[in-house]
This record gives structure tokens, sequence and C-alpha cells, in this order.
């Protein structure tokens, strides 16, 4: 079996990401986890809470957010996901409160020059963190 090659589309100028996260990305973070943290709380808005954490990396720095790895000679989307039950189990017992602990920890460290790039990397890892969900 071949390793997967992991490919990323490209991405916005590093100049344009970091004057976004500098007026817009910091703000609009804390908004959008404190909104989607809120939304996971509850069955009806749990969909959207976690289309909105999986995606925070991309609001707050303009990361790109698609990635394809290829196998053999075909290209698939994302990386190969934990079993659903598995992810449920750990969202239902763990994922819930321990992803608004890490958010809270991650916006405390990205309002600090020295914490931001641990802030970037646990803002990277939300989606794992609330659902055991692989990029």
């Amino acid at each position: 079996m071949s390793t997967p090659i992991v490919v990323q589309q490209g991405s916005p100028n590093i100049l344009l990401r970091f004057l976004y996260f500098i007026f817009i990305g910091w703000w609009l973070g804390l908004i959008v986890s404190v909104f989607a943290w809120a939304v996971n709380l509850t069955v009806i808005g749990l969909p959207l809470g976690l289309y909105l954490i999986n995606r925070l990396p991309t609001m707050m720095t303009l990361r790109p957010q698609n990635q394809w790895r290829l196998e053999g000679d075909v290209l698939i989307q994302g990386a190969k996901q934990h079993p659903f039950i598995l992810r449920a189990l750990y969202f239902l017992l763990i994922g819930f409160w321990f992803s608004g602990i890490w958010m809270a920890v991650a916006y405390v460290c990205l309002l600090t020059i020295i914490g931001l790039p641990i802030a970037f990397w646990m803002y990277g890892r939300i989606g794992a963190v609330t659902t055991l969900r692989r990029q």
C-alpha cells in the first residue's frame, strides 16, 4: 500500500492573510467560536456548530480548507475518518466540553504575541478536539 500524498489548493498571499487576521480574523474568531460552541449544545444547532468549528482556521486566517489525498491513481478529498459511532460517542462524552476549554485557551494565546503560534496550532486542531475529525 502506498503512502497517501496530500495536495493543498493555493492560498491567499501571506500579507493579505496577515492583514485580514489583524483587522478582522481575531475578533471574528471569538464571535464564531462562542456562537459555534453554544449551538453545539443544542441538537438542532449541532450540524451548524460543527460546520463552523471545522472552518474556524479559515475564518480567522483565510487558511485554505480543501485538502486532497492521492491513493494510487485516485484523488480523494479529505482524510479517512474514524467510525461515526466512535466520533459521536467521543463528542457526547468529551468533545463538547473539551472543545470549549480548548477554544478559550487558544483565544487567550491568540491575544499574546508569543502565544500566536500555539493559538494557530490549536485552532487548526479544533475539529479533531471536538469530534476526532481528521484533516
